[in-house]
């Protein structure tokens, strides 16, 4: 495989690790949300607060697009690059309810081939 397909590699699955992060049975799962957020994971929510994994996890369940009937995440225009061998940097945008962010995502490959969330960012703007 060459690098480049190697790279494409890598962005799909921290691309899918990043939607999986989206779904309610996800975010309503400590197990698999924490499978999937790297203990060292940072946040600066749209809020502007910052989340460590521990924060998050709790809060996670009780958050918007935990529930299978209410709204849910919308993710548009995602895209990713390979910032060294393992670590992959993902930006996109998403629609919740009315609200709107820009997000920046940095998933990191761990020994065990898992890529977890080590950061992530969400900047809200107008509809």
């Amino acid at each position: 495989m060459n690098a480049e397909a190697a790279g494409a590699g890598e962005v799909g699955e921290a691309m899918a690790a990043e939607l999986r992060l989206l779904e309610p049975e996800v975010r309503t799962s400590r197990a698999l949300a924490g499978a999937l957020l790297d203990p060292d994971f940072v946040e600066i929510g749209a809020s502007g607060r910052r989340w460590t994994y521990e924060e998050m996890l709790a809060a996670l369940p009780a958050m918007a697009g935990g529930s299978q009937d209410g709204p849910r995440y919308e993710p548009s225009e995602m895209t990713g690059t390979v910032l060294a061998p393992g670590l992959v940097h993902l930006t996109y945008d998403t629609h919740i309810d009315g609200l709107h962010a820009h997000r920046s995502s940095l998933w990191r490959r761990h020994a065990d081939g898992t890529w977890r969330m080590y950061y992530h960012q969400a900047t809200p703007f107008p509809g």
